[in-house]
């Protein structure tokens, strides 16, 4: 008998999974982890694709109702460039996109890997076939990483999940500063991963971009939990000040989506539901996720929904 989900936030497309790499259209490991974002009147997801080697690169897709009928590029969208890039010399993940309306531009947050670690790189587009690199914006161990829409006095905000060196320290929420998108500061830690048998206990980290809502920014974090057969990675939600984003208005005490379906418990790592990017259509979010590092997959949810459910379960200054 299926186990009855409780938690119906968030509902699974029964089309699941929506894309796998037998979409694409050329031979790769897996698809998963996709950044979203509105390109005209379509919906784009830019893909990660591992290739048959382990390195991962970006493709773009577009749909015209953001559920199927997807037209995925038929090469790369954008390829690691180790020889101008050296921090991208194993690959680059997990994209998370941000309409920058002041510079009419997207600006594209991911995760580049060399030798030193995986660091946050920045990268914008106008159209998603010419791409600026503005290169790694913060050191290694970090990742995790997407930028708030608009600045916030007068200066861009961006949010991640650097990990100290020292062990046993967690892996927590940070929010950062910066000027001009390149130079950083002010780093503080803004959500802290919880301590003991807590679904967010020790390492956590920001799913999608912040959403913009009347009563704050939105944000979906995931969450992991080591288990003795293995991680768990399930989301849960915080909101922040519209004005003040590196103030905690509330904490989700639960987690409210986990892997419950054979395409998000079974891949290349198992038992992960991993949100890069999602859309906000008048009430209507559609999430798009990665399941267990092999699959693409899209819930939807209400927004009203959503931050009714946080004012009820929530822990007031993120704590």
């Amino acid at each position: 008998m299926k186990k009855p989900q409780v938690n119906e936030l968030f509902r699974r497309h029964p089309g699941n999974p929506i894309i796998t790499v037998r979409d694409l259209p050329y031979p790769a490991n897996t698809v998963f982890n996709a950044g979203a974002t509105m390109f005209g009147d379509q919906t784009l997801l830019l893909l990660r694709v591992e290739d048959r080697r382990g390195i991962s690169h970006l493709t773009a897709a577009r749909s015209e109702d953001g559920i199927g009928n997807w037209r995925i590029d038929q090469r790369p969208t954008l390829m690691p460039s180790p020889e101008t890039n050296p921090e991208e010399i194993w690959g680059i993940e997990d994209p998370r996109i941000t309409y920058l309306e002041e510079l009419q531009r997207w600006a594209i947050v991911y995760t580049a890997y060399a030798r030193s670690g995986p660091m946050v790189s920045l990268a914008t587009t106008a159209d998603f076939k010419k791409f600026q690199r503005l290169g790694p914006v913060m050191p290694p161990e970090d990742k995790d990483a997407a930028l708030f829409p608009v600045r916030v006095k007068e200066r861009w905000a961006m949010i991640h999940r650097p990990v100290a060196a020292f062990p046993g320290t967690g892996a927590h929420i940070w929010i950062s500063f910066s000027p001009d998108l390149k130079h950083w500061g002010d780093h503080r830690i803004l959500i802290p991963a919880r301590r003991g048998g807590y679904w967010d206990a020790n390492k956590i980290g920001l799913s999608p971009p912040p959403l913009k809502t009347a009563e704050g920014w939105l944000i979906l974090y995931h969450g992991v939990r080591t288990t003795a057969s293995g991680s768990i990675y399930r989301l849960g939600l915080a909101l922040l000040d519209l004005e003040d984003p590196g103030r905690v208005i509330a904490r989700s005490d639960e987690w409210v989506f986990a892997p419950e379906e054979n395409y998000e418990i079974f891949g290349d790592v198992d038992k992960v539901v991993f949100p890069c990017g999602w859309i906000a259509a008048g009430d209507e979010v559609r999430l798009y996720y990665g399941g267990a590092d092999t699959c693409i997959a899209l819930a939807t949810a209400s927004l009203s929904q959503l931050l009714a459910w946080l004012k009820e379960h929530s822990t007031r200054g993120g704590r």
